[in-house]
């Protein structure tokens, strides 16, 4: 399977997952970013940190995007995910700020 081309931010913060870089990943974010799992907001840089220790690299994942598509700084994924918390398949969608990401959700399943 061929990696789907992602911005430079985006790809940071999937290989930072897989080598399990937990500085790596806070600094693709903006120092106000935010992650939005299922509507638990985590902002700044600590709440970045503390997502990727208990739901993300904390808890060994993996993750492999399989399609992306990019519409101006809005990047929308679909990806694989294997953790010690979640396992399956799941939606993304990147909000850029130039070179950084602003924010990260993960949209409920409906």
């Amino acid at each position: 399977m061929t990696t789907p081309d992602l911005p430079g931010a985006v790809q940071q913060f999937v290989d930072a997952i897989n080598s399990a870089d937990t500085d790596a990943f806070v600094a693709a974010f903006t120092e106000d970013g935010f992650v939005d799992d299922w509507g638990r907001v985590l902002r700044g840089h600590d709440g970045v940190r503390s997502w990727a220790g208990s739901d993300a690299i904390g808890a060994g994942a993996r993750m492999t995007v399989l399609s992306a598509s990019v519409d101006g700084s809005t990047v929308r994924i679909h990806f694989d995910w294997r953790s010690d918390v979640f396992n399956g398949e799941s939606d993304g969608i990147f909000e850029l700020d130039g070179d950084r990401i602003a924010g990260f959700t993960i949209p409920p399943v409906h």
